[in-house]
């Protein structure tokens, strides 16, 4: 089990950013964007489906997880709350978010089914989250330029994913989710996910005047499938969910602690374990 700590950011969010706020990349702030667009409907998803799977667990079980999943729940609170204040400053600037209408369809149309499809689709995202976050805290160049309070909101979200990444995948097993069930699902989220955000970013960059540029293509090159891009140095960490005795506990977390034990200052506790 892992002991979850709720924290409050201690930065201004109430100020507004530059339409392309990532060191003035087309490409990055854009794909950024898409990514926080798809966080307030996704967080609360996330925490639904696993106080949900909770709740299923024999009593003994679920006090074996409660204190966890409070904190998982406060985690992804507040990524929620701050993800809500950073997309109205995109709202106000003339983005609109397709997303965001697309995902809540799919959840709607979902709500029926068993709740290990939940648990285990938001495993799943928990796994490609932790992979970027941990990407993230390994090459913070990504944000080159930008203003400090955004590097340090984008910088304690991956610190947060990756300190949780087990919570939503100990919760499917706990409740009786499969292997098969769980690659299956892997594989849908990923598509559906990367589809998403693909779809998203394009929509920015077109509102940004920056969709036909070279230039925009070119940072998304280097970005994505660069020697260390997101994508081209991470296809063996996303392979290791397809494996039976995979267990999130396996990748490194060594530096999202580093991180929230050096930035400590940007931050105050407002949740601990009981």
């Amino acid at each position: 089990m892992t002991d979850l700590v709720v924290r409050k950011l201690l930065i201004d969010l109430s100020t507004p950013f530059a339409v392309r706020w990532n060191g003035g990349d087309a490409f990055r702030s854009a794909f950024f964007n898409a990514l926080s667009m798809s966080f307030p409907l996704g967080e609360q998803y996330f925490m639904d489906s696993v106080r949900a799977g909770l709740k299923t667990l024999p009593e003994d079980q679920r006090a074996r997880f409660a204190a966890e999943v409070q904190g998982f729940v406060g985690q992804e609170a507040t990524h929620r709350r701050i993800h809500s204040l950073f997309n109205g400053h995109l709202e106000s600037q003339g983005f609109t978010n397709t997303l965001e209408r697309r995902a809540a369809k799919r959840m709607q149309a979902s709500a029926h089914m068993d709740v290990r499809v939940h648990v285990g689709a938001t495993a799943a995202t928990e796994h490609l989250t932790a992979i970027f976050a941990d990407w993230m805290l390994a090459h913070p160049e990504a944000l080159e330029g930008s203003e400090e309070r955004l590097k340090t909101l984008w910088l304690w979200h991956s610190a947060e994913e990756s300190e949780h990444r087990s919570t939503a995948f100990d919760v499917y097993q706990a409740i009786g989710g499969n292997h098969e069930w769980r690659l299956r699902l892997f594989r849908y989220i990923t598509f559906t996910f990367f589809s998403d955000v693909t779809r998203q970013t394009i929509r920015n960059l077109w509102h940004d005047k920056a969709l036909f540029r070279w230039s925009t293509w070119r940072s998304a090159g280097r970005f994505l499938f660069g020697k260390d891009g997101f994508i081209s140095s991470n296809r063996a960490q996303w392979r290791a969910y397809l494996r039976e005795d995979f267990h999130p506990r396996q990748q490194d977390g060594s530096r999202s602690e580093q991180w929230l034990r050096d930035n400590s200052a940007q931050f105050t506790v407002v949740g601990q374990p009981t």
